[in-house]
């Protein structure tokens, strides 16, 4: 059985997510999801997450392509979670290109990065909401 490993937060959950979850099981029988925590994402980050880790992971849990879903505590896990889940390859976006090479260094994964969907990421929607949401606001002041 071939698994494969991704990582990340998975706010605002969109068509971007999904494209890439499908991708990276379509390398593999078994696709493990680890999951940023909000400590996590906090801590490290300084984000806070729309929707709580629970709800985030219950979103990830019910897409097909998902096996498993992890929850990611610290940047340093990686080179363990390869080895504690006998993971073949791990994939990111590759907005991330070339930061996790590392890990093929360290371990038996192989490292991918898969080319992002190019018209939507979590960012844009955000942008696009605030614009929104000041324009609707000016709107409804000059009226």
């Amino acid at each position: 059985m071939k698994r494969i490993i991704t990582y990340g937060t998975f706010d605002m959950l969109h068509y971007g997510h999904i494209n890439l979850l499908k991708r990276a099981k379509e390398m593999g029988d078994y696709l493990i999801v680890a999951l940023s925590t909000d400590e996590f994402n906090w801590n490290s980050k300084q984000k806070k997450t729309y929707f709580s880790f629970e709800k985030r992971k219950q979103l990830l849990e019910a897409i097909r392509y998902v096996d498993l879903v992890i929850p990611e505590k610290d940047w340093n896990q990686k080179v363990t979670d390869m080895s504690l889940y006998q993971v073949d390859t791990f994939v990111m976006g590759d907005d991330w290109a070339g930061q996790f090479d590392f890990i093929q260094q360290e371990t038996d994964a192989e490292v991918v990065y898969l080319k992002r969907t190019p018209e939507i990421s979590t960012t844009q929607i955000k942008k696009d909401l605030n614009a929104k949401n000041l324009t609707t606001e000016h709107t409804s002041i000059v009226k």
